[in-house]
């Protein structure tokens, strides 16, 4: 079976540090609670699409763009 994991939480925890912006600050954003946000990037196997298009503009950065390289390494297979 091919390793098609994403860590989309982790992606996401390093364009904050770079982009020097906190969990809160991102919750706000998006328009969610912070502490259920975290949870959600840390814990979940997934983020849903329309969460993760919000934390893509508000980060400025298409997270969509990660999954579309894995597909290509999985056909490329």
């Amino acid at each position: 079976m091919h390793n098609s994991k994403v860590d989309i939480g982790e992606l996401v925890f390093q364009k904050l540090k770079e982009k020097e912006r906190t969990m809160v600050w991102l919750a706000n954003q998006v328009g969610c609670n912070e502490s259920n946000l975290r949870k959600t990037l840390k814990n979940s196997p997934f983020v849903y699409c329309d969460l993760l298009l919000r934390i893509s503009d508000a980060l400025d950065v298409d997270f969509f763009t990660y999954y579309s390289q894995k597909l290509k390494e999985l056909k490329n297979q």
